[in-house]
Formats: C-alpha cells, sequence, structure tokens
C-alpha cells in the first residue's frame, strides 16, 4: 500500500465517522437552527468528501482538469457553508 492509499483510507473513515455522528444528530434536532446548521455540515463533508476522492477518475480524466474540479468543489463547499452560515446567523 502506498502512503496515499493509506491517506485516503484514513480520511475515509474520519468522513464517514463525521457524516454517521451528524447524520444522528440530525435526526435527534431536526428544525430549528441546531438542524440547520448541522445540515450545512452535512452537505460541506459531502462536497469535502466528493473533493477529496475525485482522484478515483485519475484513468479518465487529466490530472489537470481533476484539480481543477477539486478546487472548484472545495470552493463550492467552503462558499456554501459560509452564505449558510451568515443566513442561520442573521435568522
Amino acid at each position: 500500500m502506498t502512503a496515499q492509499t493509506i491517506i485516503l483510507i484514513f480520511t475515509l473513515v474520519i468522513y464517514l465517522i463525521i457524516i454517521f455522528v451528524f447524520n444522528k444528530a440530525r435526526i435527534k434536532y431536526a428544525g430549528g437552527k441546531v438542524g440547520k446548521v448541522i445540515n450545512l455540515i452535512l452537505i460541506t463533508v459531502c462536497l469535502l468528501f466528493f473533493a477529496d476522492y475525485v482522484i478515483i477518475f485519475d484513468q479518465f480524466v487529466d490530472t489537470d482538469v481533476l484539480e481543477i474540479i477539486k478546487a472548484l468543489v472545495r470552493t463550492a463547499a467552503l462558499s456554501f457553508l459560509a452564505y449558510g452560515g451568515t443566513k442561520v446567523a442573521g435568522s
């Protein structure tokens, strides 16, 4: 196993733990500001997960295109979190 594979497996476990825990919390705290923040975090984590694992398509797509997609998805995730956070804080 290469170092990159070990890192990807480790981050996969971390992402799954975060998604599992926040999904349980979303069920418990449905509605209100806490529910909205939990949904923001879940969507952000899912977008970051997709950005990290876009490497899977390395055999089919050029590396430069993958890096652009990765940067765009990460930017979208952080922008979504920032915009949603301001909407929740403003309400």
